[in-house]
């Protein structure tokens, strides 16, 4: 049976998360120029400012839309996951693209307008999963976000090889123009590991990616969740993918809010 991936939620959830308030009046102008949409969740009862988590998008919407008939920010598990993070005192952002680039400029956004928008500009975090990792990992490099938290998913290529630009042709991800050592060595990255992962060459990728990383110096906190498929998060309803899940999201919690009194 085929999976239908937009519709089906998260295997973890609150009920605080339905008590999230979300906006979806705002706009930011993408790197083509042009409005885009971006979506703001809430916590319950929120004052400013406060911390952010942009869920990152490493495909164009028109070819999501094309293919799967919705953009990521309308599939049920961003949404979810959104909410979630609210839900622990966060913002989510949840936006539409054209292409994978636009998400710099929403960044940009967030940190011009955060007054208005109730967000703090030096506590921005960034979550991606699967193909949107890359993506995820070139605006760490280029924008300065606090933390990220990146769950079963190609990296970068590194010694050498072409995993991650191989798959991207496959698969239809972007691969970001940055390499390992264009990565801040102060930014904390969580990195989730699915055990059992049969998309071609993406463990491979993201166990050399890790060795060379950790090597490097940089600040990764990697879990493994060793009988977890690819999407465990919405496939796996497991106590072990529960607890995951909620390991990311203290992740998220903790480090955007660490040297807040």
């Amino acid at each position: 049976m085929t999976i239908d991936f937009t519709s089906k939620g998260l295997v973890y959830g609150s009920d605080e998360a339905e008590r999230v308030t979300v906006e979806r009046e705002h706009a930011f102008i993408g790197e083509g120029g042009g409005p885009l949409p971006f979506e703001l969740y809430r916590p319950p009862g929120a004052g400013g400012p406060r911390p952010a988590v942009v869920f990152v998008s490493g495909y164009p919407d028109p070819g999501l839309v094309a293919m799967l008939g919705k953009p990521l920010k309308d599939w049920a598990s961003y949404q979810q996951w959104a909410r979630l993070v609210a839900a622990s005192g966060l913002v989510g952002v949840t936006y539409a693209n054209r292409e994978p680039g636009d998400v710099v400029e929403l960044v940009r956004r967030l940190r011009a307008d955060a007054a208005a928008l109730g967000i703090d500009p030096e506590r921005i975090g960034v979550w991606a999963c699967s193909g949107n990792v890359p993506t995820a990992l070139g605006l760490v490099a280029r924008e300065q976000v606090r933390a990220a938290a990146l769950l079963y998913g190609f990296m970068l290529d590194v010694d050498g090889t072409t995993e991650v630009a191989d798959a991207a042709q496959q698969f239809h991800f972007a691969p970001p123009a940055v390499t390992l050592a264009e990565l801040p060595r102060d930014t904390p990255l969580l990195v989730v590991r699915a055990g059992r992962d049969a998309t071609p060459g993406l463990d491979a990728s993201l166990q050399r990616f890790l060795a060379a990383a950790q090597a490097r110096g940089l600040p990764i906190t990697r879990i493994d969740h060793p009988e977890a498929p690819h999407a465990f998060d919405v496939v796996d309803d497991s106590p072990t993918s529960r607890r995951v899940i909620a390991d990311v999201l203290a992740f998220l919690r903790d480090t955007l809010n660490a040297g807040v009194t």
